[in-house]
């Protein structure tokens, strides 16, 4: 993959340009062996983090990168071309850090932020439950005031990173109704809180995704972000990036399938001519390659808009609904264009389609991005 990407300064070329290379040198030769085994990148988030590649959307005052989110998604789009389970990892530790900078004291985020923005201390972002995923208002853990902080009962369900995290933008409720979701930054481990069996996925294997069991675990005071009650909105503030995050790596997934496909197309001959020379092939790569660049172009829109200080929610939506379904399409085509061999594990796209499908499902379903679209349009 070398897209030829159009980036607003020559700061930001070097910044892909150095994604480009930490991905091909640590990621690319070790995916296929810890999808397979469904076995964590130990350490691989450190190097990252190292690299500067963990914060790079938050201040430099923070340890942050200071870069727009149009350059963030591009290096999340080029890290999911290469593997989708760390791009996916990292937009969640992205999310997970926005409550604490964007709802958090000056002195919670002196405290807290650099080690974050580092890679020190991994995140994951506690919000859906076993019967409250999109519906996030329907939350039924509880975080109950003692005189020594909350105490955190419930259990949480889908969480990226879930139980290999050392922190979690938790969501819980202090009141009944709407407006009684809280936000904490809840630490990785602490009495009371346990973790189930990493969830049995079709794709993604590398970084689990579990239920987190809160019994009775103490939150300190000062865990709490923000104020009481103002939990969905913090959440809802953070999803519409997330959206724009998992559109990224929707497209670099779908990409890395387009490339594999191309690269067979014009190897493999049949009849006496290249695959990639028959019209029926030609035309079918040809709808590939326009819907990776359409993906591209929509989450691009949505991250310019924000970083100008535009509202964008229904543009996050829109880019979150193109880039996934793009994803789908294109990786499905890409075993097509494959035939047998595209069915078989001696080729990574049978692993892209089976990635791409959660992607139309978290950070909110497609038919949910619908909702909120036409929501948009009613007068």
């Amino acid at each position: 993959m070398d897209v030829d990407r159009l980036l607003p300064t020559p700061e930001a070329a070097d910044l892909i340009a150095l994604t480009r290379e930490i991905a091909d040198k640590e990621l690319a030769p070790r995916v296929e062996e810890h999808e397979r085994a469904e076995s964590y990148p130990e350490g691989l988030f450190a190097t990252l983090g190292q690299a500067g590649l963990l914060g790079l959307v938050y201040p430099e005052e923070y340890g942050g990168g200071g870069q727009p989110y149009e350059v963030y998604l591009q290096v999340l789009e080029e890290l999911a071309a290469r593997w989708a389970s760390v791009a996916v990892a990292t937009s969640v530790h992205t999310l997970a850090c926005h409550p604490l900078h964007a709802y958090g004291t000056e002195e919670q985020k002196e405290r807290w932020l650099p080690a974050m923005l580092a890679g020190e201390r991994i995140g994951g972002y506690s919000l859906s439950e076993p019967g409250a995923g999109s519906d996030a208002a329907a939350l039924t853990c509880k975080a109950e005031p003692t005189p020594e902080g909350y105490r955190i009962t419930g259990t949480k369900a889908w969480i990226t990173h879930g139980g290999k995290a050392d922190f979690y933008a938790l969501f819980a409720r202090t009141a009944p109704g709407p407006h009684g979701v809280s936000c904490f930054l809840a630490p990785g481990a602490v009495e009371g809180l346990s973790f189930g069996l990493p969830e049995r996925k079709m794709g993604l294997h590398a970084v689990p995704t579990a239920a987190a069991h809160w019994d009775g675990a103490l939150l300190e005071k000062d865990r709490l972000i923000g104020a009481e009650g103002q939990g969905l909105a913090i959440a809802f503030s953070a999803l519409d990036c997330g959206r724009l995050g998992i559109a990224a790596c929707a497209t670099g997934l779908a990409q890395a399938a387009l490339d594999v496909a191309v690269d067979y197309a014009n190897e493999r001959t049949t009849f006496g001519r290249r695959l990639v020379d028959h019209q029926g092939l030609g035309f079918l790569l040809a709808d590939m390659t326009a819907a990776v660049d359409s993906a591209r172009a929509t989450y691009l829109d949505a991250a310019r808009r924000r970083d100008r200080g535009h509202a964008f929610s229904r543009q996050a939506s829109v880019a979150k609904l193109v880039a996934t379904d793009a994803a789908m399409k294109v990786t499905t085509d890409a075993v097509q264009v494959l035939g047998g061999y595209g069915y078989t594990r001696d080729f990574p796209v049978e692993r892209y389609m089976r990635e791409a499908k959660i992607t139309q499902i978290f950070e909110g379903t497609n038919q949910i991005q619908r909702l909120v679209i036409s929501r948009g349009l009613a007068a």
